[in-house]
């Protein structure tokens, strides 16, 4: 994390010409000078954190190469032991000459080399440390009988208590535990477009249109496996599992909010309009009918979904796909595996029970691990680059790399205790991670 600290401050350094300020080496003025300036002290403060972490790269070496670990993750320490002076010379190169779009590139790379390599090193030691020999590959899953009935909540008869469980049986077809995570990306997406298109009627269009469609995403959801439900104890006491809502009612249901939202994303533009519908189609057919039933990757993939939002906040007030939105579809995509692995490994059994090719289903619970750590690696280095728009500042910067710190140290606790709690707080820890950015873009594109 120290690595990555250092990979974020120096695209943030970088864009904002703060090394322009101190372009004497090692220190400012002479060569030995302490900087006059803020943006000095930043640059400095760079060299001098980058001195503290070499320390820590140099120990962690030591340590690995002494120790009986594996070849690849002495290997793995070794590249970085190698690259970081190098990394620091060009580092040097550049704050003194102010380098080329080609050494700057170089340096970057340098950068993503050293953090990748201590990550390799630290998920194959972890894979040593904690991994279970046994837990071998146990193929597709067979899907089981439904629960007994008698299981499931009842329905309540009593008039006035139906009604109020019919509505809110509603409500839970919309799947609102996803809305405000989904609808902050958008609000996200929009903050980091910014300029004219920005208006209070398009973010509340855009806002309503993402929550109507996450509706009605939902809603098909529940619909296409209401039968897969019932298999399952997380989700037998859902609507349609327990026939608390017709068939044909949810049908209309999500159909009318399909509706509603695609007509409040037209006032807005036709692309977020088109994008929209993409998404709907997208979680309702390719993810529930296609990807999540059939494939090990379904949750890879499907991160797709949870992509679109960030491409129609964008899309919303600039009328077109950027690369800024790029940019935060791609953190999403990455972000949605090494978040979902762990809901994945706590409710492994029901999943089994469901017949879903769930990785650790599929590839037993030591491999699905070893995934959460490289998608965490990407999630980390897309948000990285996320800080070279011109948008993001300091406050981004602190929040993506001390949650991402905690959104770490969760993880590695995972690996050690193995249990469906610590499954669960690396989940919370990869939701609290993934909001906070989420705020931390908003508010330095709305108010800062």
């Amino acid at each position: 994390m120290g690595v990555y600290l250092l990979l974020v401050v120096g695209v943030a350094t970088a864009l904002t010409d703060a090394a322009a300020a101190c372009t004497a080496w090692p220190a400012c003025g002479t060569g030995w000078s302490l900087p006059t300036t803020t943006d000095g002290w930043i640059a400095f403060g760079h060299r001098l954190v980058a001195v503290v972490v070499g320390a820590g790269v140099i120990a962690s070496a030591i340590t690995v190469l002494r120790t009986g670990s594996r070849r690849r993750v002495k290997l793995a320490v070794a590249v970085a032991l190698l690259v970081y002076p190098a990394q620091a010379g060009l580092g040097a190169v550049v704050a003194t000459t102010g380098g080329t779009d080609v050494t700057s590139a170089i340096h970057l790379l340098a950068g993503v080399t050293i953090f990748g390599s201590l990550l390799a090193a630290l998920t194959w030691w972890l894979e040593a440390e904690t991994g279970d020999p046994d837990d071998v590959p146990t193929g597709m899953p067979e899907p089981a009988e439904p629960l007994d009935p008698d299981t499931r909540p009842p329905v309540p008869t009593e008039p006035t208590e139906r009604m109020k469980a019919t509505l809110f049986a509603y409500f839970r077809l919309m799947k609102p535990r996803l809305m405000w995570l989904l609808c902050l990306v958008a609000a996200a997406a929009m903050a980091l477009a910014g300029g004219p298109g920005l208006t209070p009627a398009t973010v509340g269009a855009t806002l309503a249109g993402g929550a109507l469609a996450i509706g009605a995403s939902g809603t098909f959801n529940h619909i296409l496996e209401r039968d897969v439900d019932r298999r399952m104890a997380r989700t037998s006491d859902r609507p349609l599992a327990t026939d608390l809502v017709p068939l044909r009612n949810a049908v209309a249901f999500g159909l009318l909010l399909t509706v509603l939202s695609v007509g409040l994303f037209a006032t807005v533009n036709l692309l977020a309009a088109a994008l929209g519908v993409v998404a709907i189609l997208f979680y309702s057919v390719i993810y529930t009918l296609i990807l999540k039933p059939n494939t090990v990757q379904n949750t890879v993939l499907g991160g797709a979904a949870g992509a679109l939002p960030a491409l129609i906040g964008w899309a919303a007030v600039t009328g077109s796909i950027g690369v800024g939105g790029l940019l935060l579809a791609a953190f999403i995509f990455w972000w949605t595996p090494a978040h979902f692995y762990s809901l994945a490994l706590a409710y492994k059994d029901d999943y089994e029970r469901g017949g879903f090719p769930m990785l650790p289903v599929v590839h037993g619970e030591t491999t699905t691990r070893r995934h959460i750590l490289w998608y965490f690696g990407a999630t980390l280095v897309t948000a990285a680059a996320l800080a070279a728009t011109d948008t993001l500042s300091w406050l981004y910067i602190a929040v993506a790399v001390g949650l991402g710190a905690l959104f770490l140290w969760f993880v590695i606790r995972l690996h050690y205790e193995q249990t469906e709690a610590a499954a669960f707080r690396s989940f919370h820890a990869s939701n609290a991670y993934l909001g906070t950015v989420l705020l931390a873009i908003v508010v330095e594109g709305l108010v800062l």
